[in-house]
């Protein structure tokens, strides 16, 4: 144990069922230290800090900190220890409060209602989020829910933050706000493990950097020893950023037949007179940033999200008007969401692949007579995690247990079991790592070869510019700006969507 170390973890293993996600790893946290944690989704990475946070328990190995031994039983025991985790997937009470939230744990704080609100407010503006401490977790989207992840854990005062993925849901602004957040905690000697697949944040921010792949060890060494390329091929033993985002020259698909047309589309403040058209054999890329109204517009389209009765606009699909009560209208006629959140939306997580795969078979079949068949569910879940490489023991494994990535192909292959005409995917690569990145956008690629008519909702710049064949700009709830790929920047993008 060095003098500055605060946590090191010796030779530590991990099995699930008997099968090792952490392989004998060794991993040392220094006072005062950011230290980014890198590798492919199914390395291990959120299996050692989860450790560490007393989430779950080790199989072998040791736990130091501040030289003594130490094991966890759960999250509050850690966190009396001074170690603290924000979660990728929020681990928020939906029915309460963002200040209730906040002060979990204070109940004395409960019975003076006034002020808790006000040291809620105060301690959020504090950190420059923008969050309404009265709104009730549950109204909130993405991005503010993990705000409020990430507040709750300052606010502990934690000696140790492990950051899992944080940045995922937040715009450009909200991140230049966070990243300074860090570099004040790090002022205070706080010890920061920051996960991210975003590879320029990681070495951006972080004084180190230690690179998991298979659940073992590969790299630790001071942030100056790596670039991005040297990261990505520690993380998948090969090259491969070369072509990821690459602006090579490709092939624009030409547009087929008109599957979709939005016209004047609205719903309350969200949705405004929004207008555009989808054709088959494409794939329509369309950028946004956080409020602009773009997912709203998706869900409408799903049959998720209702619009205005009346002045709400139309939509047409495949030459007909179709207003739908229900996602499941949509997906009889052809019209599948991939969600941007998958934990609240996208599985059945206590389930196992097998069964969230053949769900989606059942919410495409209107015969309530089908009969579920076991040999067929198996068959089925086999075919999708051989077909979108999947990485689990077999289709029994809980989608729980699965690394955010792999959970992620999990939800596309239960839309895709659907057979649909048209298919949206709302951040498809959110939390996602460089290696299932490329997977992911080959499947994508794919389905606009092979003649469907594709959305793909992203956050992204590189990720719009490198997949889309046309390119639509949506901005205070409507389509504003309409791009071709080899005319488009990624600086002409974002001043149509903030101008």
């Amino acid at each position: 144990m060095t003098v500055d170390s605060l946590i090191q973890m010796l030779q530590v293993t991990k099995e699930y069922r008997g099968v090792p996600v952490l392989k004998r790893v060794d991993f040392t946290l220094m006072k005062g230290e950011v230290h980014a944690l890198l590798g492919e989704n199914g390395a291990g990475k959120s299996t050692l800090t989860k450790i560490m946070a007393g989430v779950t328990e080790r199989t072998s190995g040791k736990m130091l900190m501040g030289g003594r031994e130490v094991s966890f039983s759960s999250p509050a025991a850690a966190l009396a220890n001074g170690v603290a985790m924000v979660f990728q997937e929020t681990s928020l009470v939906p029915s309460m409060s963002v200040a209730q939230n906040l002060y979990l744990g204070d109940e004395k704080l409960f019975n003076r209602l006034r002020g808790l609100y006000i040291a809620a407010q105060q301690f959020l503006q504090s950190l420059n989020f923008n969050v309404d401490p009265w709104a009730t977790v549950s109204s909130l989207g993405a991005a503010k829910r993990q705000m409020v992840e990430i507040a709750r854990a300052v606010r502990h005062e934690a000696k140790v933050i492990i950051f899992d993925e944080p940045t995922a849901s937040l715009t450009p602004e909200e991140k230049h706000h966070f990243f300074g957040l860090i570099q004040r905690l790090k002022r205070r000697n706080v010890s920061i493990i920051f996960i991210s697949h975003a590879l320029e944040e990681a070495l951006a921010v972080a004084d180190r950097i230690t690179i998991l792949r298979d659940g073992e060890l590969v790299a630790t060494d001071r942030t100056s020893k790596f670039n991005r390329e040297s990261i990505i091929q520690a993380m998948v033993g090969r090259q491969l950023s070369g072509e990821l985002y690459s602006r090579k020259e490709r092939k624009i698909r030409k547009a087929g037949a008109k599957i979709l047309s939005v016209q004047n589309l609205s719903m309350g403040a969200m949705v405004r007179n929004n207008s555009f058209s989808v054709y088959r054999g494409q794939i329509t890329g369309v950028f946004g940033l956080i409020g602009s109204g773009r997912t709203e517009t998706a869900k409408i389209i799903a049959g998720i999200y209702k619009r205005n009765y009346f002045y709400g606009g139309e939509v047409w699909f495949e030459g007909s008007p179709v207003r739908y009560r229900v996602p499941r209208l949509a997906v009889r006629d052809g019209i599948v969401y991939v969600t941007e959140d998958r934990k609240v939306e996208g599985f059945f997580e206590t389930q196992t692949i097998a069964e969230n795969i053949f769900m989606g078979v059942l919410g495409a079949n209107i015969d309530k007579s089908v009969i579920v068949g076991v040999s067929q569910m198996k068959a089925l879940a086999d075919q999708w995690i051989r077909g979108l490489s999947i990485r689990a023991t077999d289709g029994n494994a809980r989608v729980i247990e699965l690394s955010g990535g792999n959970q992620q192909k999990v939800v596309i292959a239960s839309s895709l079991v659907q057979r649909p005409r048209l298919i949206i995917f709302d951040e498809p690569t959110r939390g996602v790592d460089v290696g299932a990145i490329a997977e992911i956008h080959q499947v994508i690629n794919e389905l606009a070869d092979d003649g469907l008519a594709v959305m793909v909702i992203s956050s992204y710049l590189p990720e719009i510019l490198n997949l889309s064949d046309r390119i639509l700009v949506s901005r205070l709830g409507r389509i504003v700006e309409e791009f071709s790929p080899k005319q488009a920047t990624e600086a002409k993008i974002m001043y149509a969507a903030v101008h």
